[in-house]
């Protein structure tokens, strides 16, 4: 999806483990029904940060900060590789 907007093979990939990463996060904090406090007290962040996440504002999160953000929520986070098709 990312490489159809412009993006290049790099930044697309990236832009793609933010995304999964972010949805995985907003679907947690759903399904618990947590408040956007509840979930900053325990991710450990603030409450405007997990107002970023909802909103999708993929540019203000790193990979490492979403991964950390997963586990201190209780979820095991695993990484899978595959190649990728050579445009």
């Amino acid at each position: 999806m990312f490489r159809e907007l412009g993006f290049d093979v790099e930044e697309s990939g990236i832009l793609r483990i933010k995304s999964d990463l972010m949805i995985e996060l907003s679907g947690l904090i759903e399904r618990r029904a947590w408040t956007q406090a509840q979930a900053a007290e325990v991710m450990e962040v603030t409450q405007p940060r997990i107002s970023n996440l909802v909103c999708g504002k993929i540019d203000l999160f790193s990979i490492d900060t979403l991964i950390t953000m997963l586990d201190r929520a209780g979820v095991r986070v695993e990484v899978t590789t595959s190649p990728r098709e050579v445009a």
